[in-house]
């Protein structure tokens, strides 16, 4: 089974019970919790552990109540060094803010208005990422459970296993790794098509070289090679198992079989046809990108921690239109 290990940063004396439920509810979840309140960060080989605990993480979740913390020598808590590091480098990042701040006791609040007016801004700073906010220890311990989960789902990393669960690990990693830059293309598609125009997108009879991977019939050794496909054909021809939705994995397996498929009367040769995982990615992005497909929003259980794609209305609508066999015409007269 694979867990996740979260990292959560908060000053601590005054957040002592909050944290209890946030760490309570990571361990519900099966993930790992990370934190450094029993090691409090006051030098350099320190940091540098911090630094490192951060880098291994793969979630990051800050906690702000009411007080900004201790100070370095540049006049930064440690907290909010922890929050930018993780940001720096790239940890998804959930913030976890009072929704109530004034309703904080006086004694878990700072009295130097130095710090005070430093615990704003770094309030300000965290909104610019995904912020939740809490009314008590136990409602935030619910709100991470839930904000958590959400993140998990969107943006998948790779986790922890027992060594002696591992099978193929070098293509689950591959995977995620994979999945982590879908998403990055996804948001560059997504910036770059707001004021794009589609036509400019290679579509329809246009054609793709499809990368594969093969090995010839008798030999163990694998080659690299490409053949070209319409985008309408290979749209009609794969598309079919998103009607009703399929997991990410089935979809690629299907790209395969067409490949085969295709190949099997023009390089008879050719054997354990697998297109490659790049090549791939194009083309998951690049139907996205035309609107034709969309991830399932569907909830499902919390274990199966796999991405599903569907057909959108447009996608449905096209698919329909290349697959349908028209009315035979009658010959004329």
């Amino acid at each position: 089974m694979k867990r996740y290990s979260v990292f959560v940063s908060s000053t601590y004396e005054d957040l002592a019970d909050e944290r209890k439920e946030v760490i309570q509810a990571l361990l519900e979840l099966d993930c790992i919790p990370i934190g450094m309140e029993m090691f409090p960060a006051t030098d350099d080989e320190q940091w540098k552990l911090i630094k490192e605990l951060i880098e291994d993480c793969d979630y990051y979740i800050l906690i702000i109540g009411g007080r900004y913390g201790s100070l370095n020598n540049d006049g930064i808590s440690y907290t909010q060094m922890e929050y930018e590091y993780a940001m720096k480098i790239g940890v998804p990042i959930i913030s976890f803010l009072p929704k109530y701040p004034d309703k904080i006791i006086a004694g878990k609040t700072d009295k130097d208005p130095i710090k005070a007016s430093k615990l704003e801004e770094f309030k300000k700073l965290a909104s610019e990422k995904m912020v939740k906010f809490w009314t008590s220890p136990e409602d935030l311990g619910s709100v991470v459970s839930r904000s958590l989960v959400k993140l998990i789902k969107d943006k998948p990393r790779i986790g922890w296993v027992k060594a002696d669960k591992i099978s193929t690990s070098e293509a689950n990693i591959e995977i995620l790794e994979l999945k982590q830059k879908i998403q990055e293309l996804e948001e560059e598609l997504k910036n770059k098509l707001e004021n794009d125009d589609l036509t400019e997108l290679a579509q329809g009879e246009d054609l793709y070289k499809v990368e594969y991977a093969y090995k010839e019939k008798g030999r163990g050794n694998w080659i690299i090679d490409k053949v070209d496909v319409k985008w309408n054909v290979l749209f009609s021809k794969t598309c079919t198992i998103l009607i009703d939705e399929a997991k990410e994995e089935d979809y690629k397996s299907r790209i395969d079989s067409y490949i085969n498929y295709i190949l099997k009367l023009k390089k008879p040769n050719h054997d354990e046809v697998k297109v490659i995982a790049d090549s791939f990615m194009s083309i998951l992005i690049q139907f996205k990108a035309l609107g034709l497909i969309e991830k399932s929003i569907r909830k499902r259980l919390l274990k199966d921690g796999s991405t599903y794609w569907k057909l959108t209305n447009k996608g449905d609508h096209e698919i329909t239109k290349l697959r349908a066999i028209p009315k035979a015409k009658k010959d004329a007269k």
